[in-house]
């Protein structure tokens, strides 16, 4: 499945108003993951956003258009999918970006 281009861009604008210094995009999950400071910190994937907020992901799931990210039959701590319901204000999608990004100062990187 194709990702959504538009969810994307949005997430590119989001994150150019942050004015960070070091963002890379990266194919994966499905789709683009915007890497800040080397590491995972959103992505698009389908019509859904890949958030990594860290220890908050536990509330998160109690959210409405929000679940928890599988992988090899494992809940990953840290991850969630945000549909597009739970996104649908810019309000809503600012804040999902913003708990990527905090929780990114804290986040390790990925051992390569």
């Amino acid at each position: 499945m194709a990702y959504n281009e538009k969810l994307a861009d949005k997430i590119r604008e989001a994150l150019a108003n942050h004015d960070l210094p070091d963002i890379e995009e990266k194919k994966m999950f499905r789709g683009i993951c915007f890497m800040v400071n080397g590491k995972m910190c959103v992505c698009a994937s389908g019509d859904e956003m890949l958030c990594r907020i860290g220890p908050e992901y536990k509330d998160a799931l109690e959210k409405h258009g929000v679940r928890g990210m599988i992988r090899n039959g494992k809940a990953l701590k840290d991850f969630i999918f945000v549909s597009e319901d739970a996104m649908k204000t810019k309000k809503e999608f600012d804040s999902w970006i913003n708990k990527a990004l905090a929780f990114n100062k804290f986040a390790k990187a990925t051992k390569k």
